[in-house]
């Protein structure tokens, strides 16, 4: 019988084990996302013939079940025992898997229907462990190292990430070429592979010390509605979920656009992928060491206007009908995107830390993911269905100079299906920056200090840190265009009135 009681006080030893351990829960944890998520699950739904609509439900599954997260702050509030909830459900998150493994072989089942079901079992239970987990982390880890630990255990977990992909795209590949009727079969082995992988993470994870929480007495009404009353919480809410729904719009069908609309093979995908997530792997422990240093609120200030650039240029992917000038194009914009994901992610993680109280940690930390689950499973639905209204659709914008001896016609944008989706996810994850401003983050910098002071650093250490100071130069190219664009509507309004 495993001993999940809390201690009143963790010794330096126990802190340690504890994080050497949480890091190899997110290896287990990470393994099993890459054999059963991301292009994976797109490639196979497709060969479920799932159509986009039903892309976007299996998109929004993990985010929509986080709903239920409200069940793990009771449970916690019950029992004052987060490392049971954590373990417990996570245990129980990964049997679906294994169901899934074994129902082509053992049922002769392997249907969209079945995997949806079983994945929203999983994603359930997840979901219920995540503020446990999320909570009790506070707790163990120091304050002073969050963005730092969590960009060291982000780093290792992308690195795995990236060697699963490529092995894994390499053996898709191979049965599809050799032995296509193979293929459903393949993905059965990776979803038990999976589940097996995360039986192994919970066992890890069972063993990690656990300090004594500060649960709230209030009853589950009133915790629920802690975070809501305050406003600088709110605020945080409010920006997270527009920015999650704006993403989520466009997102989970990047790779269904790569897949039907450009034809690239899945191989190729992930290659890009891992294009991306090693660009993320580069740049992440620098993101951490300034988000430590000065505030996240600024990190995500410079890194996220980057991925709003990302969003407009995948408009143009696949204007010129070459593929290796595609390919390259695609490589620019998945650098990038891995770059200001990196930066984004971690520091949303860590603001929502840093303003959640340390006794009702769970609580806030709860009711954010909750709050932002709901906004974000509504993108995925949403894109699905503005994926089938554009269909047959098309938006058209040129510049035609003509004089007495010529005439020229430039091309400025098409908007196709797709594209539809990736200018109006721009278009709202910029409105959403707005909503950032009105954060306010304990020890916050001001972003123009911050950018000073990165430069300076990036340019003392540019061996190491080329990535971001592009990166900074192209927020400073932007804001300026930014500037010159209000001046100049200004002055048009005063000349109008």
């Amino acid at each position: 019988m495993m001993n999940f009681k809390p201690k009143e006080y963790l010794s330096e030893a126990e802190i340690q084990d504890g994080l050497k351990k949480v890091i190899w829960d997110g290896l287990t944890a990470e393994a099993m996302t890459a054999l059963t998520s991301g292009t994976f699950l797109v490639a196979l739904a497709l060969l479920l013939g799932a159509n986009n609509f039903e892309i976007g439900i299996l998109a929004s599954l993990p985010l929509a079940t986080n709903v239920l997260q409200l069940l793990s702050v009771w449970l916690v509030s019950k029992y004052h025992n987060r490392r049971a909830v954590a373990v417990i459900c996570a245990y129980l998150a990964r049997i679906p898997l294994i169901i899934v493994g074994l129902g082509i072989f053992v049922f002769n089942e392997f249907s969209f229907v079945f995997l949806a079901t079983m994945l929203s079992m999983h994603y359930i239970f997840g979901s219920i462990a995540g503020p446990s987990w999320n909570s009790w982390m506070k707790d163990m880890i120091p304050e002073q190292m969050l963005g730092t630990y969590f960009s060291r255990r982000g780093r290792y977990t992308q690195i795995l990430n990236v060697v699963l992909s490529i092995v894994i795209a390499l053996i898709l590949d191979l049965v599809k070429a050799r032995a296509p009727q193979n293929e459903l079969k393949v993905y059965a082995c990776f979803f038990g592979a999976a589940g097996v992988v995360g039986l192994i993470g919970g066992y890890i994870l069972s063993k990690v010390a656990e300090p004594y929480p500060h649960v709230s007495e209030n009853n589950i009404v009133q915790v629920f509605k802690l975070p809501l009353r305050n406003q600088n919480f709110r605020r945080l809410l409010v920006f997270n979920s527009f920015w999650s729904f704006a993403l989520n719009i466009a997102n989970p069908f990047l790779s269904v656009f790569m897949l039907t609309a450009l034809k690239l093979p899945l191989s190729y995908i992930i290659i890009l992928n891992v294009i991306s997530q090693i660009a993320g792997i580069l740049t992440i422990n620098i993101w951490g060491k300034f988000s430590d240093r000065y505030s996240n609120k600024s990190i995500i200030s410079l890194a996220a206007p980057i991925y709003i650039v990302v969003l407009i240029g995948w408009c143009y992917v696949g204007v010129i009908n070459q593929l290796a000038v595609n390919l390259a194009f695609l490589a620019i914009i998945h650098i990038a995107m891995g770059v200001a994901n990196a930066g984004i992610n971690l520091s949303i993680t860590n603001i929502g830390l840093k303003l959640a109280p340390k006794r009702d940690a769970i609580v806030f930390l709860s009711v954010k993911n909750i709050v932002v689950a709901i906004s974000s499973s509504l993108g995925p639905l949403a894109g699905g269905a503005l994926a089938a209204f554009f269909l047959n659709k098309t938006l058209s914008i040129n510049i035609n100079w003509a004089t007495d001896k010529l005439s020229s016609n430039y091309h400025l944008l098409s908007l196709q299906q797709w594209s539809f989706l990736f200018i109006i996810a721009a278009f709202l994850a910029l409105v959403s920056l707005n909503l950032l401003m009105k954060v306010k983050e304990l020890g916050e910098v001001p972003r123009k200090i911050v950018r000073r002071i990165m430069r300076t650093s990036i340019r003392n250490n540019l061996r190491d840190y080329f990535l971001i100071g592009n990166i900074i130069d192209i927020h400073d190219e932007l804001s300026a265009i930014v500037r010159k664009s209000r001046r100049r509507l200004n002055r048009n309004n005063q000349e109008a009135t």
